[in-house]
């Protein structure tokens, strides 16, 4: 059972790589709330420590930690992310669809097998 983010939500993404940063950023433009709290794991100052998990853990998958501390990985970071854009049906769609556990699976499992 997947437990609901308690906002706001850090989302640690690579902004090295240019299509995490397009994407995450997508994300922070659309927050005019302040909901989404954007980490960049590629900046001089992350401190990877400060949050119990490794860099090369963070570089692994995907990460978002809410404000109880709970942490969010891989497929059910984006659920996360998606479900503060419940009012976007197409986003909100994909959140019930990441829910799945088939679904969950399969990123980490294409993963493995490259």
């Amino acid at each position: 059972m997947t437990v609901t983010p308690v906002f706001p939500l850090r989302i640690f993404y690579d902004g090295s790589c240019s299509v995490c940063a397009t994407e995450v950023e997508r994300y922070g433009r659309k927050d005019r709330d302040g909901r989404l709290i954007l980490v960049d794991i590629s900046a001089p100052d992350f401190d990877a420590d400060s949050f119990g998990i490794t860099l090369k853990g963070f570089m692994y998958q995907m990460h978002a930690i809410d404000q109880s501390g709970r942490v969010f990985r891989g497929v059910e970071t984006f659920w996360a992310i998606w479900l503060r854009q419940a009012d976007y049906a197409a986003a909100g769609q994909s959140a019930r669809q990441a829910r799945l556990p088939s679904v969950r699976q399969y990123p980490r499992l294409s993963a493995e097998a490259a």
